[in-house]
């Protein structure tokens, strides 16, 4: 899999994530408690959320993506 690719499924998944924030902040605004919109829409925030974790620490686990060490300190 080449970096291009890599780099847009991550915003892929940072776009899904966004949306159905933003989703479970209109339905909160617009159902008053009313049905269970807003729930679903951050159960799905979360899901998404560990599941790009998780993809990305087996990615890194596999081989596929490399860390290239932002804040560690080459001095030491």
């Amino acid at each position: 899999m080449n970096q291009s690719l890599k780099t847009l499924l991550v915003i892929a998944f940072l776009i899904a994530i966004i949306w159905n924030l933003g989703a479970g902040l209109y339905y909160m605004l617009v159902d008053k408690g009313g049905s269970k919109r807003t729930v679903n829409a951050l159960t799905r925030r979360i899901v998404l959320s560990v599941a790009l974790i998780l993809a990305i620490v087996f990615a890194a686990w596999m081989g596929w993506i490399d860390f290239h060490g932002v804040g560690s300190n080459p001095g030491r």
